[in-house]
């Protein structure tokens, strides 16, 4: 097994094309069974208060973040590649965007709605064709830092167990970190965790990015739209990625019945569905070109 200054380049690699050729786990996915106990631990612990919050983290990643770094001295090959194989989701994104992105090409829009509302929170009932290829595109620009660059990062620093510890924590973000009166205070450690553990991932994706398309562009975009966002690890992401691409995101859509009017993000006309289709193009190149900054780290190291 390679070990020195190339381990690291090398288990990510290998788990990168475990990932391209298996795909997601199609059954008894570690995040679904992931998933169920945070929700069980979320049900008994909230009392909507904020400590009961930070616990029910704690309660609920540690134990496994632990474990993964007690077991990587055993085979610490082995273990990186098959933690960071099962944080990667890579593969599944690309296929869920492809899933929108060809029955829009083919003018089956009440397909493509459908498609692009297993992966988005908003209302897709009425969306047109560019509608859905924007709500596409937003996922895949935000998720490409969420299940991959971040998930990259972090293995970088800490091995299979960083990989863990962000995809974990990410995962926490998602279920809890919603300013509902269920959520506001329990679920703020959640999303102030993830922020924290998010935030040079996403400059880094960010400018990933916009080195990849309309680099100018892109970093005026970023410059200008981000600190609009609500988010402040998804602004820069999609603001640098709707720029790079040259596409117009952002805007109006509906959540939970209400129109939510959110600042723009990129320039240029609206996108379509092949936009959606450059977007998954451009997860893919990040993704080789992260691997290649990877070894060349590994060799000026050697």
């Amino acid at each position: 097994m390679p070990d020195g200054a190339f381990a690291m380049p090398a288990a990510a690699l290998a788990a990168v094309l475990l990932d391209r050729l298996l795909g997601e786990v199609r059954r008894f996915h570690p995040l679904v069974g992931f998933g169920n106990l945070a929700a069980a631990v979320e049900k008994r612990l909230n009392t909507r208060h904020l400590p009961a919050g930070l616990l029910a983290w704690a309660l609920v990643v540690l134990p496994f973040v632990i474990l993964a770094f007690a077991l990587r001295p055993l085979a610490p090959f082995a273990v990186d590649v098959a933690l960071l194989y099962f944080a990667l989701g890579a593969q599944s994104l690309c296929e869920h965007a492809e899933a929108i992105a060809k029955p829009l090409q083919d003018g089956h829009l009440e397909e493509a709605r459908q498609r692009v509302g297993w992966i988005v929170s908003r209302d897709t009932s009425a969306l047109d064709e560019s509608g859905v290829a924007k709500a596409g595109m937003e996922s895949v620009l935000e998720n490409g830092n969420d299940a991959i660059f971040g998930t990259l990062f972090w293995f970088a620093l800490l091995g299979g167990p960083g990989a863990l510890l962000f995809r974990l924590a990410n995962t926490l973000d998602a279920m809890w970190g919603y300013r509902t009166e269920r959520f506001n205070l329990f679920g703020r450690p959640a999303a102030r965790i993830d922020d924290a553990l998010n935030w040079l991932p996403a400059r880094l994706t960010a400018l990933t990015y916009a080195l990849l398309g309309h680099t100018r562009q892109a970093l005026a975009c970023w410059r200008t739209q981000a600190p609009g966002w609500d988010s402040p690890n998804a602004g820069p992401v999609m603001s640098a990625g709707a720029g790079s691409l040259g596409v117009q995101l952002g805007g109006a859509a509906i959540y939970h019945g209400q129109l939510e009017q959110r600042p723009p993000l990129g320039t240029g006309p609206a996108p379509v569905a092949a936009d959606l289709g450059r977007a998954i193009a451009l997860i893919r190149h990040s993704l080789w070109l992260w691997l290649a900054a990877f070894f060349v780290i590994g060799f000026l190291h050697a």
